[in-house]
């Protein structure tokens, strides 16, 4: 029980019901897939409600005890554990609620607690007065469901198309439903509710609100008993009611009452019109296939005690209160029985049949005609049921078709009463009383009747029986086209019954029947055969003066009527001037002849209205001229009434614009309107005066408004520039100025007897407002002053009648105010929700008040732009800021929310509604106006929530329909559908417009932001909480959200993809801005789950409209990368997993489960991801399905075929008409295009122009087709690339931003290969379009940076020291990574000529791809010697060199095609695209070991074009050292054609085609190299940023690369070593001085030592006394030359030794150390690495002079002089040995104590070295067990930033420590190698020194000697030292003493002690062992030794 007792939340009475009814509409009228299993659920769980048709659950007091106790107890809640506790107020008002509705107390709480749910929804009200409206909503829900399912069966009137099992089901239900007394159950409810007494007892409870309220439950209250009646009606219409049915209808109908007006009201109608389809046999007549079927169910044929209990009711029965709906019900069954009779089963029912006539009789006597006339036609609602109007019909032409005899009757009594009425008239007594008017009645009955056709039926039709040709071209009538079938016979007697009635017309008949008649001319065939049936009624005039032969109802009497007429009044047309005008004058109209001739205008009117034939066979008839006449009458004294009918007739003659022209000239002609006075004219005549002095004073505008509507028209048909020109300044002013100052400016001050007629003059005025506005497009010449010359006086022209208005506009004019305070006076009395007189034409007044504001504002851009430049002195204000100007009213500046409040209207009306969203659109870009705005929106707190609901309203509308065409204004459903959805896309647009827009703006106040705080501490909830308004942004989404739970997705995406795509948009605008992304992402996730809940539905295919899918996906991508991003930095790890995994996983889970991330199915995905068996049924992953739903092809328009216009011209005129529209697309304005090519067309002139012109037209058709194809083909290729480019943004967020953890890396690559693959081949197919290709090419470089760097950390990871061979590369198989490069290439190849950016980003992928391939550093662990070169050599292949191999002849498999592109180019074009070829090519050379690629650049001349663009780069590169530099392009481009030159020269075939090309001679041209900067000059110029370098790094940064591609060519070319040494060092002796600088350089920087390393490695390799000769370049005058340049070079080689290998080597390190804060340690090392390179270059060099000079040390120059003692000690007080002896000029000439010193310190560095290598290689071999701080420290070199070490994942960390270690342990073995090697050449040269001077040399005079002060000795320093041939010595023997030798020898002896030897051993023991110079050292030592024991002699 306590389960029974729960509370639904949703309320039973509400919720379930409205879910009923979207289930029936969804069924029945929107016809989706799965709704009849839906439907038969729904309507077996609620088919009690439907059997007690609006009953309520009746009381209880058990149930009235537990809500009582419910505030202390509490009480259970579906859907919620525990129990609620509800306060007592929510108790009371459940109470009061149960009271009211006599319903149960739980069922009452529900109502009450689904009211606060829904009070969101309604704001302003409490939830009491909601509970009400959901109540009476949950009624009509069950009543409108009930119409649906009763409408949908299949029966005898009509059917819905709808499917046979659809149909079945709800045949039986409804069956069912009647067979338990559904009938009166109905005719029950109708008669108990009434609104009235609901109203009275809500009232005596407080259960009515404002009155927004009242009007929404009478709404509601009314509409309930309409679908009830209606449900009725439908039955009848399809299936015949039971004999008990039928009978309780009758007797309902018996007690039935009319309005006051004595019409019925749509509830009863819908009852009266239930049984006349009871009563219906027509339908018989049809001879439908079912005819048999429905005989047999018609009970009228088939049940005698049926038609006999009805016969009797209808026949015998009591009078009702109604004798006319009597008359109507008897008529219907004496024709029922009639029709019966005629039918082979009638003969059994005669008893019945006889008394149709009695039946007849009786129901004439009723006025049953006058009847249908006032109680149905007077209805609102009939006009409204098509099934009305056609029973009706039926009913009308089968009394005159079945009952001709009547008919007669009724004739014959009418000329009888005519009779006697002319005697009467005759006598001069009065007619009698006892008339009968039966046939008036019929006949007004049939004009009434047929006057209105809403759904365009012509049913009229069958009243004309075609007597003409009936292959007439402009007809198709029903029974048109069969020339020789016969009519029907009930359309032959109901045309006799039309031309009979007509022949010998009684004078009382006349109106009648020209009433009848002008109802039959309704519609376009109608109306040509009433106005043939007239023109053949009269004979010719000529025949008969009398006109007596003549029928009186023709053409012909009736124009010479009014002839006739115009010629008697005439003749007393007055004078002006004088006032007899007002008094009527003796000879006038008859009240009767007035009626007469009103009522043939009227025919006339309508027939013309209708058919253009009439309209111009008639006004261009010699003899009748109506247009003349009728202006003549309208000249002349007759009452305004006929002036006003004259006026509508000339209306309708106007609607062709041929006519139109002349009349305009006609109008100007007789002044209706005085447009040009008479010189001394005291007042004004025409219509003005009649308007002032004779309207005014009745108090009635017939005329005005008559007037107001020819202006109209005729503005339509056509309007004259130079109308009333030679009497006036011609235009359309004087008729403007009339309509502005004299209608509408006074409007409302005027008085009037009608109050509805005050709205209809508005209406009419305004309307021509807005059609002159409309056709107004501003021109330059409408703002220069133009002047016409009018009887020889020059007077200004008039301005186009638009431009006036404009003018108007924008101005603080009378015409704004007025229209502004109609506006506001529009607001006012809506908000009233009362009828009132004429509303209907305030609201289309107010509608043009609008549409003229938006013009306006559409127009005024460029009508403010061409008054600018034209200078003119008209002054204008922008309508935006008037708009803000203050009401004269309210004395408050609230137009624009005036304008806003129609929002709050839209659902009674929705077309203001549009304009107010389109005005406010247009406002919305001007940001000054926005905050001007949120402060007034904002500034009462009841309009402020007033104008949200109203906007909030239009967004939730559900009745708005998307992809209705706007020609399709036929269907009134349909047009309000549409504007209602272009409401929704104006506000989206406008919040679009404001979210661009700084704060506080607009959008921002109506998505529910804060705009008073910032907007960033927004809280946003879901809609009632904490008193949270709903916003539009809860609109918006829950218009996205709608159907996003179920597996079609959200609705909205194929419902309106329009609107869902700015939906979409304005979502991710609020997630991309920085203030409103907070809040708004953290509500998305909380709150919604949108994102997830949307993200599972992609890809939205729409088939219809894939434009709008594209962009929905693009912007909801958009959104997800940014969740992505954000979730991932605020570590909030479950949302980002969950999004990756649904848009990455490949295998199937149900994503509907409640709980996705369940346990097993994390074990199976981990499982099968691991081994990658098709073990799970794979799916295709969410991100490969969307890109597939995104079409590379692109149809793009075929070529046009143009007969008539010239191609170049018209692709010039449509590239004029092109422009960027709202969304940023390129399109063509085609409403330009085509007024362009019109004029065209008509400026041509002659007669074959004119024969051509279809033709022509026809082409233009053609080329506007055409360019429409390509506005949709550009939004389709747009729409393409955004989507792309969002799918892109996707990718790249998942694989950047998210943690690299949470796609396992395994997985990562084939994700990547799966989606690379992809791209490529839908890229590569043959129709991709090429649009898309830069954006592929950005995704394809972005997947191959991620594939190539997952690889790469995987091998990292799995990298011990000694890595096994991998068989498989990497996880993914080495097939997929050759296809992707296949596809790479196939990529490049197809980009073709074009596409150089593109192919940049192709480049480098490719070199990313290569990358991957590339062997990673390993560690020199030194004992590399231990394998035997044979072991080398057959040692399995590793896992790279074969990928590489692999490449490779991928690469070499495309041939030239692939090296002719690269090499292209690498050399021209875009500057990224030309460094990226070069590296490609650079990275291909270093693999290619075949040197295909080589042969291909040397022999194509591509390598030669890049050594010669060399020399053109000179002039940018010297513009690169200026102290402000150019861009830098220049010189990246500079070191990657140098890199890639390097690398050509590291071949010795590459370096000597280099040297072929004249490589070295480009570079001496250059003279960039001569330009050193000054080193301190621009410290103050450097960029703050460190991005730009400084001058001399940018130098370093040209001369450096020249450098290292020297030293490779100088490697290279060891055979033919000579060429290539005596270009080198003519390079050199052409930059000689630049050169000798850098040697001298003193302060030796990093960058001065890297230069220094390369320098002294050239020098040390070309600068020998013989290269020069052996080149046999240089003749040999230059020999001396060179010769001098080649001793300096070695002179400054041997000082910069003495620099750097002495004590100021520990200067410079320390003074590294301290410059640099950065990486002290990196900094100290580099510059070691430097230093001793030089040393080593320099030890080269000498060890090169001394073998070069002499292979025997006897006849070897000497460089070192024999001094023995070493440079000073390592304070740094002495630099070296030479600084003690200035005075001494050989004191140039180093030491050989120097040398000694330098290998001594060798050694020791040697030894630090070997041991911080042993300490690296340890670390790294026990790597595992570092401590965290150690990796870190390690980290720290690589990482840059603050605390960059701590923002990397551990992973990462120890991947970088690891490279560092590497990076530490090569670094050490390279400074070993160097070390090793310098020790080497110190021994060497040592040793050879020693032996020359101790064993060689004879000394000279012992008092020589080498100290201070003595300046005898002197160093030859000439050819003979240094001239490179042994006859000379470097020091002369005569000047070393014997002293010397001594002193050198105990020096050597001391220094090259023991202790040093066996360092020395050590070192070789150590190191050369594993070399192959093993025992060198050792047998120098033992030499120098040897040497150094000696005697001394």
């Amino acid at each position: 029980m306590a389960a029974q007792m729960a509370v639904n939340s949703g309320a039973g009475l509400w919720g379930p019901l409205k879910e009923l009814w979207e289930t029936v509409d969804g069924a029945v009228w929107k016809r989706q897939r799965e709704s009849v299993y839906l439907l038969d659920l729904q309507l077996k769980k609620h088919k009690p409600h439907f059997l007690s048709l609006f009953k309520n659950p009746p009381k209880s007091a058990e149930q009235r005890e537990k809500v009582r106790k419910a505030s202390t107890e509490g009480i259970a809640i579906q859907g919620q554990q525990g129990s609620r506790l509800l306060p007592t107020q929510l108790l009371t008002e459940a109470f009061i609620i149960s009271d009211l509705f006599d319903m149960g107390e739980l069922a009452a709480l529900e109502l009450l607690l689904a009211g606060e749910h829904q009070q969101p929804h309604f704001p302003g009200l409490t939830r009491g007065l909601v509970a009400i409206l959901l109540y009476w909503d949950g009624k009509l829900c069950l009543a409108n469901s009930l119409r649906s399912l009763i409408q949908s069966r299949q029966g005898k009137t009509f059917t819905l198309e709808l499917s046979e099992e659809l149909v079945a089901l709800t045949t039986r239900f409804t069956d069912d439903l009647m067979s338990q007394g559904l009938t009166k159950w109905i005719l029950s409810l109708v008669s108990e509710i009434n609104v009235t007494r609901e109203f009275e007892r809500l009232q005596k409870e407080r259960g009515l609100g404002n009155e927004k309220h009242r009007k929404e439950v009478s709404d509601l209250i009314k509409e309930c008993r309409q679908a009830l009646a209606d449900s009725l009606f439908a039955w009848t219409c399809q299936s015949p009611l039971t004999k008990d049915d039928t009978l309780l209808l009758i007797g309902h109908l018996e007690n039935m009452t009319a309005e006051a007006d004595g019409s019925l009201d749509s509830v009863n109608l819908a009852l009266v019109m239930a049984l006349l389809y009871c009563l219906d046999v027509s339908f018989l007549e049809q001879g439908t296939e079912d005819r048999e079927d429905l005989l047999q169910a018609l009970p009228l044929l088939t049940e005698k005690p049926y038609v006999s209990a009805v016969h009797s009711c209808l026949m015998d029965g009591q009078p009702w209160k109604l004798p006319g709906l009597q008359a109507v019900c008897r008529l219907a069954w004496a024709l029922a029985l009639r029709a019966v009779s005629q039918l082979p089963q009638g003969s059994a029912l005669v008893e019945f049949t006889e008394a149709d006539e009695a039946l007849a009789d009786q129901a004439i006597l009723g006025d049953v005609f006058l009847f249908m006339k006032e109680g149905m036609l007077g209805c609102e609602g009939f006009t409204q049921e098509e099934f009305y109007i056609r029973r009706l019909h039926s009913l009308i032409t089968d009394f005159l078709a079945l009952m001709p005899m009547k008919v007669k009757q009724l004739r014959n009594c009418a000329d009888e009463d005519a009779r006697l009425v002319h005697i009467s008239l005759q006598m001069g007594s009065e007619p009698p009383s006892s008339l009968h008017k039966d046939l008036d009645h019929l006949m007004n009955l049939i004009g009434e009747f047929y006057g209105k056709d809403p759904f365009s039926l012509e049913l009229a039709l069958e009243f004309w029986c075609p007597t003409e040709s009936l292959q007439h071209t402009s007809l198709q009538g029903s029974y048109l086209g069969m020339a020789l079938q016969r009519p029907p016979h009930k359309q032959v007697v109901l045309s006799k019954f039309v031309r009979q009635m007509g022949d010998l017309l009684p004078s009382t008949l006349y109106i009648p029947y020209l009433h009848m008649l002008k109802g039959l001319a309704n519609g376009p065939q109608c109306a040509h055969y009433c106005f043939t049936l007239m023109k053949s009624n009269g004979a010719p005039h000529g025949d008969n003066i009398q006109g007596v032969a003549g029928s009186p109802v023709s053409w012909e009497h009736f124009f010479h009527s009014l002839m006739l007429y115009h010629e008697n009044l005439r003749r007393d047309l007055p004078n002006p001037d004088t006032l007899h005008y007002r008094h009527p004058p003796l000879r006038g109209i008859t009240h009767r002849e007035l009626e007469g001739l009103t009522c043939f205008l009227e025919v006339l009117t309508t027939i013309i209205t209708w058919s253009e034939n009439a309209r111009l066979a008639l006004c261009e008839h010699p003899q009748w001229t109506p247009v003349v006449v009728m202006l003549g009458l309208l000249q002349c004294s007759v009452p305004p009434i006929l002036k006003a009918e004259l006026l509508h007739c000339l209306a309708a003659f106007g609607k062709s614009p041929e006519i139109a022209a002349s009349l305009w000239q006609s109008l100007e002609y007789t002044q209706i309107l005085q447009t040009v006075r008479a010189p001394g004219q005291r007042q004004t005549a025409g219509i003005e005066l009649e308007l002032n002095e004779i309207e005014s004073s009745c108090e009635e505008y017939p005329l005005t408004r008559a007037f107001c509507q020819l202006i109209s028209t005729l503005v339509e048909s056509s309007l004259l520039v130079n109308l009333g020109a030679g009497l006036r300044a011609p235009g359309f002013q004087p008729y403007l100025t009339f309509l502005r100052d004299s209608v509408f400016l006074p409007f409302p001050t005027r008085a009037y007897r009608r109050p509805a007629e005050k709205w209809e003059v508005a209406d009419a005025v305004l309307e021509v407002f807005h059609k002159l506005l409309q056709d107004y497009e501003p021109q330059p010449s409408d703002f220069v002053q133009e002047m016409v010359e009018l009887q020889g006086k020059q007077i200004p022209a008039n301005k186009p009648p638009g431009h006036s208005i404009m003018v108007h506009l924008l101005n603080d004019s009378p015409t704004l105010a007025l229209c502004l305070s109609l506006l506001e006076e529009g607001i006012c009395q809506l908000d009233t929700y009362a009828p009132f007189p004429g509303k209907k034409h305030l609201e289309s007044a107010v509608l043009h008040c609008l549409c003229l504001l938006d013009l306006a504002l559409q127009k005024e851009v460029v009508f403010m732009d061409l008054l600018r430049e034209s200078q003119a002195s008209l002054l204008v204000s922008p309508l935006e800021q008037l708009l803000q100007g203050v009401s004269s009213q309210s004395c408050r500046a609230n137009h624009i929310v005036n304008i806003a409040s129609y929002l709050y209207h839209s659902s009674s009306n929705p077309e203001a509604a549009f304009q107010s969203a389109k005005i406010l659109h247009s406002i919305a870009c001007y940001p000054k106006i926005q905050i001007k705005l949120v402060r007034d929106f904002t500034h009462d707190q009841a309009m402020s929530e007033k104008l949200m609901a109203g906007f909030v309203e239009c967004l939730d509308n559900e009745e708005s329909e998307e992809g209705i065409e706007k020609g399709d204004d036929s269907d009134l459903q349909k047009k309000v559908a549409r504007i209602r959805h272009e409401t929704q896309i104006h506000i989206l647009n406008m919040l679009i417009t404001s979210l661009e827009l700084k704060t506080p703006n607009l959008a921002h106040y109506l998505l529910g932001y804060e705009v008073k705080k910032p907007v960033s501490s927004t809280n946003l909830q879901d809609p009632g909480v904490l008193g949270c308004p709903r916003s539009c942004l809860h609109a918006i989404l829950s218009l996205l959200q709608k159907g996003s739970e179920r597996r079609s997705g959200p609705v909205l995406i194929h419902q309106a993809p329009h609107l869902a795509e700015l939906c979409y948009q304005v979502i991710y605008l609020l997630c991309a801005c920085a203030e409103t992304s907070g809040p708004t992402m953290r509500y998305l996730r909380t709150s919604q789950d949108f994102l997830f809940s949307h993200l599972q539905h992609l890809p939205f295919v729409l088939p219809s409209n894939q434009i709008a899918a594209l962009f929905q996906m693009s912007w909801l991508m958009k959104t997800a990368a940014i969740e992505l991003r954000v979730t991932s930095l605020n570590r909030q790890r479950s949302h980002t997993q969950r999004i990756v995994n649904l848009l990455l996983d490949d295998q199937l889970h149900s994503q509907y489960t409640a709980d996705r991330e369940s346990g097993v199915e994390e074990v199976t995905r981990s499982v099968s991801g691991f081994l990658h068996f098709d073990t799970v049924s794979k799916v295709r992953r969410k991100l490969l399905s969307v890109l597939d739903a995104i079409d590379f092809s692109q149809d793009v328009p075929e070529l046009l075929q143009l007969d008539f216009f010239e191609r170049t011209q018209i692709e010039q005129v449509i590239s004029n008409c092109e422009h960027v529209n709202k969304e940023g697309h390129t399109v063509c304005n085609v409403k330009l295009l085509h007024r362009v090519l019109v004029a065209e067309v008509n400026a041509l002139q002659g007669m074959a122009a004119i024969g051509q012109r279809p033709l022509l037209m026809e082409e233009v058709n053609s080329i506007l087709q055409q360019v429409v194809e390509q506005n949709h083909m550009r939004r389709s290729l747009s729409a393409k690339r955004h989507a792309l480019q969002s799918w892109r943004s996707l990718v790249e967020t998942l694989l950047t931003a998210c943690p690299a953890d949470i796609v396992p890396a395994d997985d990562r690559q084939f994700i990547i290969k799966d989606l690379l693959v992809d791209l490529y081949n839908k890229v590569l197919s043959d129709d991709a379009a090429g649009e898309l290709m830069p954006i592929v090419a950005g995704a394809v470089f972005t997947l191959t940076v991620h594939l190539s760097q997952s690889i790469l950390s995987e091998h990292q990871q799995g990298a011990g020291l000694e890595r096994g061979v991998s068989f498989g590369f990497a996880s993914i198989a080495n097939s997929a990574l050759h296809l992707i490069l296949r596809k790479l290439l196939d990529f490049i190849l197809c980009t073709g000529g074009g596409f150089q950016r593109l192919r940049a980003h192709l480049y480098g992928s490719l070199l990313y791809y290569l990358k991957i391939a590339q062997k990673p550093e390993e560690p020199d662990t030194l004992q590399t010697g231990g394998k035997s070169m044979w072991e080398c050599l057959t040692a399995p292949e590793d896992g790279f060199s074969k990928l590489q191999q692999d490449s490779l002849s991928i690469i070499e498999g495309y041939g030239t095609a692939l090296m002719e592109v690269v090499c292209r180019d690498a050399c021209d074009g875009h500057e990224i695209a030309r460094m990226l070829a070069l590296a490609v090519l650079d990275r291909i050379l270093s693999i290619d070991r075949q040197n295909q690629w080589l042969v291909y650049l040397c022999n194509s001349g591509y390598l030669r074009v890049l050594v010669e663009s060399l020399g053109q780069d000179d002039a940018a590169l010297q513009s690169l050292l200026a102290p402000q530099p150019p861009l830098l392009k220049p010189l990246y481009i500079y070191e990657s054609k140098m890199a890639l030159l390097t690398r050509v020269a590291k071949t010795g075939q590459g370096a000597m085609e280099l040297l072929r090309c004249g490589l070295v001679s480009q570079l001496i041209e250059c003279q960039v190299f001569d330009m050193v900067p000054d080193s301190d000059s621009h410290r103050v110029m450097s960029d703050p940023s460190g991005f730009i370098p400084s001058p001399l790094d940018r130098y370093r940064q040209i001369l450096l690369p020249a450098l290292r591609l020297f030293q490779v060519i100088l490697t290279s070319t060891t055979s033919n070593h000579q060429q290539g040494a005596a270009q080198v060092l003519q390079w050199l002796i052409a930059h000689a001085d630049t050169i000798q600088s850098q040697l001298r350089c003193q302060e030796l920087s990093m960058g001065a030592l890297q230069e220094l390393s390369l320098l002294t490695g050239i020098i040390s390799k070309t600068a020998m006394p013989g290269t020069l000769e052996m080149g046999g370049e240089v003749n040999s005058p230059a020999l001396l030359e060179f010769q001098g340049h080649i001793y300096r070079f070695q002179r400054l080689c041997l000082s910069l030794l003495g620099r750097l290998a002495g004590s100021e080597r520990e200067r410079l390190l320390k003074q590294a150390e301290i410059a640099t804060p950065g990486n002290p340690a990196e900094r100290r090392e580099g510059m070691e690495v430097a230093m001793q390179q030089v040393c080593a270059n320099i030890m080269e060099y000498c060890q090169t002079l001394l073998l070069q000079s002499s292979a025997q040390a006897q006849f070897s120059i000497c460089l070192f002089s024999p001094l023995g003692n070493e440079p000073a000690g390592r304070d740094g007080a002495r630099a070296d040995l030479s600084s003690t002896l200035p005075s001494v000029p050989y004191s140039r000439v180093p030491s050989l104590g120097l040398v000694l010193y330098l290998l001594k310190n060798s050694a020791a560095d040697f030894f630090r070295f070997h041991q911080s290598h042993r300490q690296s290689l340890d670390k790294l071999q026990s790597f595992n067990d570092l401590p965290p701080e150690e990796l870190k420290e390690l980290c720290q070199g690589l990482v840059s930033g603050p605390g960059g070490v701590e923002k990397i994942s551990s992973v990462q960390r120890s991947l970088l420590a690891k490279r560092r270690l590497v990076q530490l342990i090569n670094n050490r073995a390279k400074l070993l190698a160097l070390c090793s090697y310098v020790i080497e050449t110190s021994l060497f040269v040592l040793w050879r020194h020693l032996e020359y001077y101790l064993v060689y040399c004879t000394p000279t005079d012992p008092k020589d000697s080498l100290l201070p002060g003595s300046s005898t000795y002197r160093p030859r320093i000439s050819n003979e030292m240094y001239g490179g041939l042994s006859k000379g010595r470097g020091l002369g023997l005569s000047q070393v003493s014997q002293q010397d030798l001594e002193q050198l020898q105990s020096d050597m002896t001391a220094g090259f002690g023991e202790a040093l030897q066996r360092k020395l051993l050590e070192v070789e023991g150590l190191y050369s062992q594993v070399r192959s110079r093993y025992t060198f050292i050792q047998a120098l030592v033992r030499r120098i030794r040897g040497l150094l024991r000696q005697p001394k002699t």
